[in-house]
């Protein structure tokens, strides 16, 4: 569910004791808490409310309220965390989610909520992309969460540090999984559920409750609660027999009342006879030998044509979790059309609203859906819904990068068929970031079903449409991932110049890693296919990776060289915008090289150009010539430079560029003698570097180990 927040409670907690204890060490934990202070001044921090609505079928579990309640009135000076364990679909969720509503008034900072995804078919979520979403959920933008594990947990556990929150973990997979999610502050808890008992936690000091199937009575009682306790007595023998085929199993029950309810003339002893007579019953066995395929089985049979054909394509897509419109795209008709189809799915348990407007299938419930795909739809059918879904997602992906980046060229059919019929989809660089986020998990899961099924073009124009992405939040996992199956699908569509393109894309993401010969060798394969196809454009784009490539090697001679290349070819072919920035990039290699007047030559007819261009490179290009007033001894110019371009970073809300000035005020208070501010603005710079896992946080470390105390 949506979080939300009346308090304006800062993003600063009262103590900072309770970093990670990684090697960031004490600097970066300094870093962490200017962070919050950058990322918090002015901004109210949000108090989430992220619990699943109560579970409107409940039956009894005294015992285990009672046994929770008794957890918590015992909780001593740590945080409490309550690992609730039990066989698949026995109602461990309900159990949690209905005991934290109960108890939500004790946690007033917020109740967080992430399924852990221990038996979904994509696999285990890592923590690292929970405690992302949970960061984002205090109120922390994308750009202000770190790249890195490490860092990530460190800043989790100090914004939890002074909070009383509830933390619900569902479906976990190790101690490992989970114990990283554990908050900071006593008065907070953490509920888990899982189908292992996670032992390992016991290191942690959690305390544990086994669920058990429902006894006979309890089971009459949640089934007379869907279908009428008249109708559950009137038959109690096949009641009884209905109990028993259930197992126990709360979700089993739940599915099978549900169809009950729905048809209200069907009689508790048909039902029976359906159920014991459906094939393949031993096929979805759970522990202790209960089995739900029958029970699956039977309400899907009880469905409409529109609610069975979605039910089934839904379980194509290619993640977990997916929303309205792509479910509308599944089954080819407006999300519209969908809602009340989706809804009764939801009503009849057979998937689950997650959040507003998104759904997931129960594991086994999905497994079943694609059961019956396979069994009902032929081969193309299949693949024409995959595809349907997969391209949705490549055309939301690409709306998105025309916003972020609105004048760089473009080769892929499906930002042609986007500039031939254009439309409004994302206002503005935020609603594209905050959708890209959200759905980055379902659009990397969709590259590589790209892959699977041969769609080889969809593949690497993916890679394409997300390089925007990849630039404002550096998540390099993904952004090497996907490029190392989307070059290969370029080579066998022969699309060479998509091929070169592509690989400049992983270069700049091996330069930011400082893998610089590997970064190399990409750029001069780009370079040497963009010569054989006679696209300069290209060729002055691997040119211009390729002197970042070698810069970092320590040529500077070599990066001049083919930043000049690049340049001649971009002043005869290319856009004013692109011969500006590389006029910046020359006059930064000349900076470097100590020829300072021939860098301030470059920088400022690159910052005149820019004016009306882009004010971004602009403030980069400003930063630039302030280093180079600092080396020549112009202290006053050089900070009247850095005012303007960190004037001009806030104002876009562009943080790295922001840190990159920041590092140049540094360095002139350092210049000044003035050590205290420069001690102080490198670490400024340092927090931000070290959130995308930038080279440039250790840099900043080296020099603040080097600064005099005095």
């Amino acid at each position: 569910m949506p979080g939300g927040s009346d308090g304006q409670r800062s993003l600063i907690p009262d103590h900072h004791n309770d970093f990670s204890g990684r090697a960031e060490g004490t600097v970066v934990q300094a870093g962490y808490i200017e962070q919050l202070r950058i990322f918090g001044a002015g901004r109210a921090a949000q108090e989430p409310s992220q619990l699943p609505p109560p579970p409107r079928l409940f039956t009894n579990r005294r015992r285990e309220l009672a046994a929770l309640d008794e957890l918590r009135s015992q909780a001593g000076p740590y945080p409490l965390a309550i690992v609730i364990s039990g066989p698949a679909g026995v109602g461990k969720t309900s159990l949690a989610v209905r005991w934290l509503h109960g108890v939500r008034e004790h946690f007033p900072d917020g109740q967080l909520h992430a399924h852990l995804g221990a038996h979904s078919a994509d696999g285990p979520t890592p923590p690292e992309e929970i405690i992302g979403g949970f960061l984002h959920a205090f109120g922390l933008p994308p750009e202000g969460i770190p790249a890195s594990y490490g860092q990530r947990v460190g800043l989790y556990r100090s914004v939890t540090a002074d909070r009383s929150v509830a933390v619900f973990l569902d479906d976990a997979m190790t101690a490992a999984q989970v114990r990283p999610l554990l908050p900071a502050a006593p008065r907070s808890i953490v509920v888990v559920t899982s189908r292992s008992q996670l032992a390992g936690l016991r290191m942690d000091g959690a305390s544990f409750l086994a669920v058990s199937p429902l006894d006979a009575v309890d089971s009459i009682g949640l089934l007379g609660a869907v279908v009428g306790d008249r109708r559950v007595a009137a038959e109690s023998a096949a009641t009884n027999e209905l109990v028993r085929l259930c197992g126990g199993l709360p979700i089993a029950l739940s599915v099978v009342g549900a169809r009950l309810a729905a048809r209200p003339t069907r009689t508790l002893s048909t039902e029976v006879d359906a159920l014991r007579g459906s094939a393949g019953l031993a096929s979805m066995s759970l522990e202790r030998d209960h089995s739900v395929q029958a029970v699956f089985d039977a309400s899907y049979r009880g469905l409409s044509l529109v609610q069975a054909e979605l039910y089934r394509w839904c379980a194509l897509h290619p993640g977990a979790i997916f929303g309205f419109d792509v479910a509308g795209v599944a089954a080819d008709r407006p999300a519209a059309e969908i809602d009340q189809t989706l809804c009764a799915l939801v009503d009849r348990n057979m998937l689950t609203e997650v959040a507003d407007g998104r759904f997931c299938y129960h594991s086994l419930l999905r497994m079943h859906a694609r059961r019956m795909v396979e069994a009902e739809d032929p081969a193309a059918t299949r693949d024409a819904v995959r595809r349907r879904m997969v391209e949705w997602y490549l055309t939301m992906a690409v709306a998105a990068d025309l916003v972020l980046r609105p004048t760089r060229r473009r080769v892929g059919a499906h930002f042609r068929r986007a500039a031939e019929q254009p439309s409004v989809v994302f206002s503005d660089e935020r609603m594209a970031l905050q959708w890209l986020e959200t759905e980055r998990r379902n659009l990397v899961t969709a590259v590589h079903m790209s892959v699977e099924h041969g769609w080889d073009e969809l593949a690497w124009e993916f890679c394409e449409a997300l390089w925007g992405f990849f630039l404002h939040l550096r998540p390099y996992r993904d952004w090497l991932a996907i490029h190392q199956v989307g070059i290969p699908a370029a080579q066998r569509c022969g699309h060479r110049t998509a091929e070169a393109r592509l690989r400049v894309q992983l270069a700049a993401a091996l330069t930011n890693l400082e893998r610089h010969d590997e970064a190399i060798e990409e750029n001069l394969r780009a370079v040497r296919i963009a010569e054989e196809e006679h696209d300069d454009l290209t060729k002055a784009a691997a040119l211009s990776e390729l002197a970042d490539s070698v810069k970092g090697k320590g040529d500077l001679v070599g990066a001049l060289g083919y930043l000049r290349e690049a340049n001649r070819i971009r002043a005869r072919i290319s856009t004013n915008r692109a011969v500006a920035v590389g006029r910046r990039r020359i006059g930064e290699v000349l900076l470097a090289l100590g020829r300072y007047p021939e860098a301030e030559v470059e920088l400022r007819h690159s910052i005149t150009a820019l004016v009306a261009l882009d004010q971004a490179q602009r403030a980069r290009a400003l930063a630039s010539l302030a280093r180079v007033y600092a080396r020549l001894g112009q202290l006053s110019d050089a900070q009247s430079k850095l005012v303007e371009a960190i004037e001009i970073t806030r104002k876009l809300g562009l943080a790295r560029y922001e840190a990159e000035a920041v590092m140049v005020q540094a360095e002139v208070a350092e210049l000044a003698g003035d050590l205290r501010a420069a001690r102080e603005h490198y670490r400024q710079a340092q927090a931000v570097f070290a959130e995308h896992d930038d080279p440039k946080a250790a840099m900043i470390a080296a020099r603040l180990d080097r600064l005099p105390e005095k």
